[in-house]
């Protein structure tokens, strides 16, 4: 059953109000997979979780809402879309008011998982309703436009809002803030077409547990292998043997959840993995770059945040002029300028010290950050343009599902191997004369330790947060290398996959 609007008809009052609807989830839920990265550290002070649970407490979330997308995508041709963009409303305003209120880490990453999978049923139901709102094929293109732009604007101002936030509240209005915006999109639904496919696939539920099974074991070993290699090594050959039986279980089905052979054509595998590797360098660095401002700077919320936003007002502005952009210049060179323009910003901030490092941090963030618009704004529309019709779902689908992937995949690994040289630098610097308390939370992680550090004297307190801060910035250099590398990777690819790709007709 659908009512979406007729063919040709243009959207009036009611479809634009209706876009609103739409775009209120799409930046909100993307605002959440940065939202937490200046708040982690006053959570870290009230729920003292481990270095470990703090890293799946940021990106769990992301990791779910990637894992399931495709699958909600589905989901919601065969239920109805807005039926589905309600229901995940509801439960993502309830969840969100439990996650404020809980007070116990490992509580806190279940919340943010349920989050996560709330997540993931608004995307597709978005995007879906979206083109059944608007049947005029211009007036698509501008709602398009708009969606994907909240959705730059969301991941931009994520640590923004979290810092205004953190300024008038505790860390748990970021939380308390999704509660009024998911009940206006509940409620708001109401104005949008019901949308739905009755020629849609069914869903391959084993499917859906073997690409959990395959992802969810390696993040847990990557995460683990600095404390426990046997049980990390474990945990990610049992996480590529489900990735094994995932593959060859897609191959054989006639309606897969996740289309292998899509990736076949040079074009959508160049342009998702370029934008894969380019969030995954990103998400590490940017955690450790809001973490840096208020740890090591001793930045009030507010005041990091403010560092934050002319990042993202660059970000907005290359991600809006980047569609002109490729009109003079061929996407695969576009996406492959930006970065290497990012390559030069990671550079820099291998550069940073724990003493005066802010300009210089704050230098390399400006220019890595906006840097990455081209492959962001550029990558659905190369994967859909390379596919049939039919499987221009799919193909989108995979684009949103690399954004979400990469930035928890950067936080997870390469926010780990930072952990991981923070823990060894620490551990042979430490002042003698702690409490044994203060120093086992000065081991864990920066974020322990400043708060521990508030119960010592001055100078004490002093020679245990000097070390601790050499040894976070040490573990920000590396991450920067990291980056680095990748990001050069990303670029060759770029050149290799996408030169072929014309630029875009003015017409």
């Amino acid at each position: 059953m659908s009512t979406q609007t007729p063919a040709g008809q243009r959207a009036g009052l009611r479809q634009w109000l209706g876009l609103v609807v739409l775009v209120l989830p799409a930046m909100l839920l993307f605002m959440m997979l940065t939202i937490l990265f200046l708040a982690i550290p006053h959570m870290a002070a009230d729920l003292r979780p481990s270095s470990t649970q703090t890293l799946w407490i940021i990106d769990i979330y992301g990791f779910l809402m990637a894992g399931l997308l495709i699958t909600m995508g589905t989901l919601g041709d065969r239920i109805g879309h807005r039926r589905l963009l309600m229901a995940g409303a509801a439960v993502f305003a309830v969840v969100s008011l439990i996650a404020a209120n809980t007070s116990d880490p490992a509580m806190m990453i279940v919340w943010r998982a349920v989050l996560g999978i709330a997540a993931a049923t608004q995307m597709p139901a978005t995007l879906g309703l979206v083109f059944a709102t608007f049947a005029d094929a211009r007036q698509r293109a501008i709602a398009v436009g708009i969606w994907s732009g909240a959705i730059s604007v969301g991941t931009g101002l994520g640590p923004v809002l979290g810092g205004v936030l953190l300024e008038a509240f505790s860390w748990r209005a970021v939380f308390l803030i999704a509660v009024p915006i998911m009940a206006v999109v509940a409620i708001g639904a109401l104005l949008l077409p019901d949308h739905r496919n009755p020629a849609a696939g069914r869903i391959d539920l084993a499917s859906v547990a073997l690409s959990l099974a395959t992802l969810l074991p390696i993040v847990y070993g990557v995460k683990e292998l600095p404390k426990n290699a046997p049980l990390a090594l474990t945990a990610i050959a049992i996480g590529a043997a489900f990735g094994t039986w995932f593959v060859r279980r897609q191959l054989r089905l006639h309606e897969p959840l996740l289309d292998i052979r899509l990736f076949g054509n040079r074009t959508i595998a160049g342009a998702l993995g370029v934008f894969l590797l380019a969030a995954t360098a990103l998400g590490g660095v940017y955690l450790l770059f809001t973490q840096y401002l208020q740890l090591v700077e001793g930045l009030s919320p507010l005041r990091a945040g403010l560092w934050v936003l002319p990042g993202a007002a660059l970000l907005v502005i290359v991600s809006t002029l980047t569609p002109a952009l490729v009109r003079r210049v061929p996407p695969g060179h576009l996406i492959a300028a930006g970065l290497t323009t990012q390559v030069i910003g990671y550079v820099m901030l291998t550069q940073v010290n724990a003493v005066g490092g802010l300009p210089l941090l704050a230098a390399g963030f400006f220019i890595l950050y906006p840097a990455v618009a081209p492959s962001m704004a550029l990558t659905t529309n190369l994967v859909v343009a390379s596919v049939p019709p039919h499987k221009a779902g799919a193909a989108s689908g995979l684009a949103t599902t690399c954004s979400d992937l990469g930035i928890s995949l950067g936080i997870a690994v390469i926010g780990s191997i930072a952990a991981a040289i923070y823990r060894t630098d620490i551990a042979t610097t430490l002042p003698t004369g702690l409490p044994e308390r203060t120093a086992a939370a000065a081991r864990e992680s920066l974020d322990s330790a400043v708060p521990a550090a508030k119960t010592l004297s001055p100078e004490l307190s002093t020679a245990l947060l000097t070390p601790a801060r050499e040894a976070f910035t040490s573990g920000l250099n590396t991450a920067a290398v990291i980056a680095t590398v990748i990001a050069a990777s990303a670029a060759i690819l770029a050149v290799a996959t996408l030169r072929h790709i014309p630029r875009t007709p003015a017409n």
